[in-house]
């Protein structure tokens, strides 16, 4: 496939790897289960524990990645580069948030921990943690990132040579703007004279007069 047609592949993996960041957000990350401990009363089920609390970033910047691919189907070739670029950084912050994550899986969970106790506090909250079992959501969220990177790789290479989306519907429109109306948008000169020529002979027809009959019509300013 040639650079020029890869513009369509690359806004669709940007989508797709922003949509499939928003869905794992939106999935159980860990399964917490308490441990007794810090005097708290807690519960022996098992929490799920959503990516909405373990990662929260993740949300923000999956639909920055979907507003990316609506500037890149409009955007010209300089402009590509930059938002390539972005792309790139903002699928390496997808890859990192979901990484701290499941790195810290007591640290995600603790606001979790928080609402089921009462109890504040990275060590409080820790020490309340019995197991946090991760699911496959975590590394869904890390592919999604891995998958912004590539299209925004994508871009970088071959955004340049990518065919402008709104070149002919310009062209168009600046064929319909030279053939409806006169320089300046004004009505055609023509047609607006005959229009006050035919009102001036109807006056002249109510006073009496003949306009066809050059020696009746009236003096000028009279």
């Amino acid at each position: 496939m040639s650079r020029a047609r890869m513009k369509l592949p690359a806004i669709v993996l940007t989508i797709l790897g922003a949509g499939l960041g928003l869905l794992a957000w939106s999935q159980t990350w860990f399964e917490l289960v308490l441990a007794s401990g810090a005097g708290a009363h807690v519960t022996a089920e098992v929490i799920a524990v959503p990516g909405s609390v373990a990662s929260p970033a993740i949300a923000a910047l999956s639909l920055a990645g979907l507003a990316l691919a609506a500037a890149l189907a409009l955007a010209g070739p300089g402009i590509r580069v930059v938002l390539g670029l972005l792309e790139v950084v903002l699928g390496g912050c997808l890859v990192l948030a979901a990484s701290l994550s499941l790195g810290d899986p007591v640290g995600a969970v603790s606001p979790s921990v928080t609402e089921a106790t009462g109890v504040a506090g990275r060590e409080p909250t820790a020490e309340l943690v019995g197991t946090a079992v991760a699911t496959a959501w975590p590394i869904v969220a890390i592919v999604a990132g891995v998958l912004v990177v590539a299209a925004g790789l994508v871009v970088l290479v071959t955004g340049t040579r990518w065919p402008a989306s709104t070149r002919r519907y310009r062209s168009g429109l600046e064929r319909a703007d030279g053939d409806g109306a006169a320089p300046g948008g004004s009505v055609d000169a023509p047609e607006r004279a005959a229009s006050d020529r035919a009102i001036d002979d109807w006056d002249e027809l109510s006073r009496g007069d003949d306009p066809t009959d050059d020696t009746n019509h009236p003096e000028p300013n009279r």
